[in-house]
């Protein structure tokens, strides 16, 4: 894994444009729908990742409901440079500071990078939702049938790390 310096910090709504246009290139849309839940990620709370030659590097927004944090997007300009993982923990320090129980994220089945990503990082599966995104589909129908590795994309896991 390569070690640069990442800043992470808030995410200020002076980001919102940079935020919309990272957003839009990472997940190719400004809305996300999850358990039947329309995010507009551009609009929530998060964290940015810096380096010197690159002011976004790296995003994560969450929603706080109640005593759970939960994640709704993450992006890493670079894979395998320690940016997501940063991002991670700084939800994680973030939940804890705002007195919540756990952080919580949904990922696709098809998403077996995010799948590693998160459980060698400390998160649980906890809950399959079997054809969750194909009625997610009925919102917003650009969602592809077929996801990452060829595999048809059908249902949403969750995992969950205590704060």
């Amino acid at each position: 894994m390569r070690q640069d310096h990442v800043q992470i910090r808030h995410l200020e709504n002076g980001d919102r444009d940079a935020v919309a246009r990272f957003l839009d290139q990472h997940w190719g849309s400004l809305v996300q729908v999850v358990h039947s839940t329309v995010f507009r990620p551009a609009e929530l709370p998060g964290f940015v990742a810096q380096r010197a030659a690159e002011p976004m590097a790296g995003l994560l927004t969450y929603e706080v409901r109640g005593d759970v944090l939960e994640i709704v997007t993450l992006n890493a300009a670079e894979r395998l440079a320690g940016i997501g993982t940063a991002l991670v923990e700084a939800a994680v320090a973030e939940a804890g500071r705002r007195g919540c129980r756990e952080v919580r994220l949904t990922t696709t089945n098809d998403n077996t990078d995010a799948l590693r990503f998160y459980q060698r990082r400390g998160f649980r599966l906890t809950e399959l939702r079997p054809g969750a995104v194909t009625r997610v589909r009925r919102i917003k129908p650009e969602i592809p049938e077929t996801g990452r590795h060829s595999i048809p994309l059908r249902d949403e896991l969750d995992l969950v790390r205590s704060a």
